[in-house]
């Protein structure tokens, strides 16, 4: 059936006032502070006034100015709106302005106010996130079943490894194993495999398996990404199966995997895509419903990772796996 195109369509913002816009919202230093800072991380509106220590009030009224000019998008994660800087369009008449501004307001050095303000949300956001798997880590089989279990995606993600052009077979990494299935298939592949998890609850059922299987090169790591930064790893694969949508700043893990990625090396992601089923916020702790593809897209360019293979499976109750393929560059 084809769907005729009605004649409802918003009307098309005319060149002249979308640069009128841009140049209203850009001439402002706190709402350049605040594109910078929606560059790695969305936030909700009172979220950002305590960031930067302004009033809700004020704090709305400059994100309604960046709205306007197509400079932040936002979503609903169950009763809260976040807010993360809008992406490129190239055809848009603001597109060059847009790109410079973006690359001039990323050299700036944020008040350091600000970015203890950041570190206190992030540390907050990871914390709940630790908590709610400490109390409900006897839960977790039945928690993942609800939307996504292992088995669902599992085969795929193998697969996927199993045609990646590895350079080599020397270390792989995987963040956030939960139950540790996956590890058994790294094992197979690698000459030695990090499990690394920041819930103890979740690492000792990992280590579990890994006895019960006699898994010999599996290492069990409690810490998060920082850890890989820190010691400097660099693997040859790492894999980061269900976790992002856990995660405080999904935008700054694919960075801290770049980083701890060696040249040549492969990065294999899945996840939810977007959805709107807000009840798995509660019962599963998640703190993102879900992605869309381009952000994976944008967050891993930024890293400075090319993209390679995409997989998709659609779910019986409603929700969508997405399984990509990102590359480190030599």
């Amino acid at each position: 059936m084809t769907v005729q195109a009605t004649s409802l369509a918003s009307p098309v913002t005319p060149p002249r006032d979308q640069l009128a816009a841009f140049l209203k919202a850009a001439a402002d230093p706190l709402r350049l502070d605040i594109l910078q800072v929606l560059a790695h991380n969305s936030y909700g509106v009172l979220e950002l006034a305590r960031i930067f220590a302004v009033g809700q009030s004020g704090m709305s009224h400059h994100l309604k100015l960046l709205s306007a000019a197509g400079l932040t998008t936002s979503r609903r994660e169950g009763n809260s709106v976040y807010y993360r800087r809008a992406m490129l369009v190239t055809e848009s008449p603001v597109a060059a302005l847009q790109q410079t501004l973006y690359q001039a307001v990323d050299t700036l050095s944020l008040p350091p106010t600000v970015s203890k303000h950041l570190q206190a949300i992030a540390a907050e956001r990871a914390q709940a996130s630790r908590d709610f798997f400490a109390l409900n880590v006897h839960k977790f089989r039945a928690q993942q079943d609800l939307i996504a279990s292992y088995p669902v995606y599992g085969e795929q993600v193998a697969q996927l490894l199993a045609h990646s052009p590895l350079r080599s077979t020397r270390l792989a990494v995987e963040v956030g194993p939960g139950e540790g299935e996956f590890l058994p298939v790294l094992a197979q592949h690698f000459n030695r495999v990090i499990a690394l998890d920041n819930a103890e609850g979740m690492l000792e059922r990992s280590r579990q398996l890994v006895a019960d299987h006699k898994l010999k090169a599996v290492e069990c790591v409690l810490g998060d990404t920082h850890w890989l930064v820190r010691e400097q790893i660099q693997a040859d694969c790492i894999v980061i199966n269900m976790v992002l949508h856990h995660t405080p700043s999904p935008a700054e893990i694919f960075q801290h995997l770049s980083d701890a990625l060696a040249p040549g090396g492969v990065l294999l992601v899945t996840d939810l895509c977007r959805h709107e089923q807000d009840w798995a916020r509660k019962t599963c702790g998640d703190i993102w419903q879900g992605f869309e593809p381009q952000e994976f897209s944008q967050w891993a360019a930024n890293a400075g990772l090319d993209e390679g293979q995409s997989l998709y499976t659609a779910l019986r109750n409603g929700f969508q796996v997405q399984l990509r393929q990102f590359f480190k560059p030599d």
